[in-house]
């Protein structure tokens, strides 16, 4: 490995700090606020440095919220893993889901629905992780009761794209991780009075 491979993964490295940075920041307090003096004088870092992460303050914000659904995406799936056809499958999901959101802050959530490319990656991630939860309901398809596959998978899929809307937040107060965690446990009380009829 020579010199210029060393500093080039060290560049990497930091980078990859400097956008976990970043995430942090915005999740407790949101990101349209921040100029880029504001983010580099935040983060003790030159503008420079923070171009280098993207060319504009909005390629930067797009940046840190995919990095961080992402993430968020890998670490819900890491805690299912060898678990897919699991009773607990679902409720595992979701409730992974829920503690993703957790630290995120109404300013971060208020942001992403006022900056419509943020807010456009939260969308899909809830499309996705909607199918996702449908997948997983289907490999349980087996679990007796009144509660069938197919309606637990569309509730769900419903109620978090509602949740993604603000209109669970509207309707109830809680915020989308603690939505998220009240799904988990409506399905998980549908699934176990199915099993014991």
């Amino acid at each position: 490995m020579n010199s210029e491979t060393v500093s080039r993964g060290r560049g990497e490295s930091a980078r990859q700090a400097l956008v976990e940075d970043l995430i942090a920041l915005y999740l407790a307090e949101g990101f349209l606020r921040f100029g880029m003096a504001d983010l580099a004088a935040r983060l003790r870092c030159s503008k420079s440095t923070l171009y280098a992460i993207a060319g504009s303050k909005e390629r930067i914000i797009v940046t840190a919220v995919r990095a961080f659904f992402r993430r968020a995406t890998e670490r819900v799936e890491d805690a299912i893993a060898g678990r897919e056809e699991s009773p607990q499958a679902v409720s595992l999901y979701l409730e992974a889901i829920a503690a993703q959101l957790r630290p995120a802050s109404p300013r971060f959530f208020a942001d992403l629905d006022a900056f419509d490319p943020a807010g456009d990656i939260y969308r899909q991630n809830t499309q996705y992780a909607a199918r996702r939860v449908q997948q997983l309901v289907r490999a349980i398809d087996d679990a007796p009761g009144p509660l069938t596959s197919a309606f637990a998978g569309a509730v769900a899929g419903q109620l978090m794209e509602a949740i993604h809307r603000g209109e669970i937040e509207a309707l109830t107060g809680l915020d989308d991780a603690s939505a998220y965690h009240q799904l988990a446990a409506l399905l998980t009380a549908g699934a176990q009075e199915g099993r014991h009829r």
